[in-house]
């Protein structure tokens, strides 16, 4: 009813709108007009059929939507209803297992009070029993105490015997014992002079033997250190750049080599300044220098002072 309305009253503008125009027109000298017609009923049976066609699509889609809430609803009440099946479902099992609980919990106490039972009974017989060992034991202790004090008096009158017996055993053994004794330490004393003797030649011995391998040994040392200390001069000297204002004078320097050869530390002594920067320069270049794998004649080479003369 309301789109009809609505139709009739745009109907209606359009109208208004046409005859506006026309009044419009009508002040200007034109051509005769011609006559609009205009057919009311057409638009308005338009306007119907619109409405009705708006009214029965609405209706379809109010009666989907009516459906849809209706199968959403069904849907709901199924869930419902599960879920109330499921829930009597579990309080039935609940039931069940707390029913079993009690039996359990009711056969676990008639175990117990059994087992205190037993309990009471073990230890009433375990007590008799003690009364009865105890009577045992008392007796046994008597009989022991006495058969002790026989063997007591016995073992006193053996050991007063076998106390004689020893006394002159122990007397004849002390006299054999002080001659064996003196006997043992004169001979002792005969052995240890030998041997310190014998240990004194042999100490001399291998004193001389140890002199003589520490000299051959220093000797050797010092070749070495000799041969690597000219193995050093050669290396900075083929590293040293030379000039001939250098010509007759010299430089002392101190190195410290690492057990590589890695030069660690290198600083000047004393000397011509030209020749000792050329020789600082020429060892840095080297960057590692000579040394010997013996560990003795590392020891001397790792800090060792060199004089450093140009070869011109």
């Amino acid at each position: 009813m309301e789109s009809l309305t609505s139709g009739l009253i745009k109907s209606s503008l359009l109208h208004v709108a046409l005859g506006g125009f026309l009044f419009a027109t009508a002040n200007f000298e034109m051509p005769a007009p011609t006559v609009m017609e205009v057919q009311l009923n057409s638009v308005v049976e338009e306007q119907e059929e619109k409405v009705v066609s708006a009214v029965s699509v609405d209706q379809k889609l109010v009666e989907q939507k009516i459906a849809e809430l209706k199968q959403q609803e069904d849907k709901k009440k199924r869930a419902e209803e599960k879920r109330i099946r499921d829930l009597e479902k579990r309080a039935q099992q609940a039931r069940k297992e707390r029913e079993a609980e009690a039996r359990r919990i009711k056969k676990l106490e008639q175990q117990r009070l059994a087992k205190l039972e037993e309990k009471r009974k073990a230890e009433a017989q375990a007590k008799k029993a003690r009364k009865i060992e105890e009577k045992q034991r008392a007796d046994a202790e008597k009989a022991r105490a006495e058969k002790l004090a026989a063997e007591k008096a016995a073992k006193a009158a053996s050991d007063k015997r076998k106390a004689e017996e020893d006394a002159l055993r122990k007397a004849e053994n002390a006299r054999k014992k002080r001659e064996a004794e003196e006997k043992r330490r004169a001979e002792e004393a005969e052995k240890a002079r030998l041997k310190a003797l014998e240990e004194q030649l042999l100490q001399e011995q291998l004193a001389q033997e140890q002199a003589a391998r520490n000299k051959l040994r220093k000797q050797q040392v010092l070749s070495e250190v000799e041969k690597f200390q000219a193995l050093i001069s050669q290396r900075i000297q083929s590293n040293l750049l030379t000039d001939e204002a250098m010509r007759g004078k010299e430089c002392r320097v101190n190195i410290r080599l690492a057990f590589n050869g890695l030069v660690t530390s290198v600083k000047p002594l004393g000397g011509d300044k030209l020749v000792c920067d050329a020789a600082l320069r020429a060892i840095r270049l080297a960057d590692t220098l000579p040394v010997s794998k013996d560990k003795d004649v590392f020891e001397q080479l790792k800090n060792i002072n060199l004089t450093i003369k140009p070869e011109l």
